[in-house]
């Protein structure tokens, strides 16, 4: 380009860079990669919201379902003695009550959960309400449903030792969830509590000697799901079903850490 009589400092116009032929092709493919990514953000965010349900639903259904199957039941007991045996209808009052503050706490500390998740509330953020109920609560559990008239035998065998927060929590919702059906399906006055610290996992077991499976299959349905979920989210096993020597059993396997070896002092001579 013949640059004669061009100023010193003038602006020289630069020729027009002619696109590459791979230049839209790139394009093409980035813009692929971010509908992709946005894609793939849209199905995880609604599978996490899904998962988000589930947990609640779990919660909300373990919360009350016991409850209010020993409140049903204890209400009828108390109108069926109120006139005849007073003292009996004022202990199923008194149940009612127990069991009712019990439910409304659980309720509180469900509520409390949701509104800490949906705030984006850390999990070492303290929480102002009474901890999750565990395995040490079983026994408490077994005296509710004695009160409703199912007694209760709670055997624990192995070594017993502190379990992690979520298998504690899922073994006492898998006995809540298997003492409702008893109360509720079974038809029996008796069943057995079994919980076996073993080498690896935690061992939960409900058994009862009342009428297993209706003929629509439809007893101790519900909820079953619920535990088979709980107890998948932990890494364990589940299997429910009829006995063949009659009634229902319900056994977990739920994984266990180690216990810590022990430890041996020396003593420096």
């Amino acid at each position: 380009m013949d640059l004669t009589g061009v100023e010193e400092g003038a602006d020289v116009a630069q020729p027009a860079r002619v696109p590459a032929e791979g230049d839209a092709a790139d394009g093409g493919l980035s813009r692929e990669r971010r509908e992709h990514a946005v894609a793939l953000r849209s199905q995880e965010v609604a599978e996490a919201v899904t998962a988000e349900r589930l947990r609640i639903a779990r919660e909300l259904h373990d919360v009350v379902a016991h409850s209010i199957g020993i409140i049903a039941i204890q209400a009828g007991v108390g109108s069926r003695v109120i006139q005849t045996r007073p003292a009996e209808a004022r202990e199923a009052l008194r149940a009612i009550e127990t069991t009712s503050r019990e439910t409304l706490s659980g309720l509180r500390r469900t509520l409390v959960s949701l509104r800490r998740a949906e705030r984006g509330a850390t999990a070492s953020e303290p929480s102002p309400l009474a901890p999750s109920p565990g395995l040490a609560d079983v026994e408490r559990l077994a005296a509710a449903t004695a009160d409703a008239g199912v007694r209760v035998d709670v055997r624990r065998g192995g070594e017993q030792r502190p379990v992690p927060t979520d298998i504690d929590l899922s073994a006492y919702r898998i006995v809540q969830e298997s003492l409702t059906n008893v109360v509720r399906h079974a038809a029996t006055e008796r069943c057995r509590v079994a919980i076996d610290y073993r080498d690896g996992e935690l061992l939960v077991e409900v058994v009862d000697d009342g009428r297993g499976t209706t003929g629509d299959g439809s007893a101790h349905g519900f909820g079953i799901i619920g535990m088979r979920e709980r107890v998948g989210l932990v890494g364990g096993r589940l299997t429910a079903g009829p006995r063949p020597e009659g009634g229902f059993r319900v056994a977990a396997r739920l994984p266990l850490p180690a216990p810590a070896p022990a430890t041996v002092a020396v003593v420096a001579r």
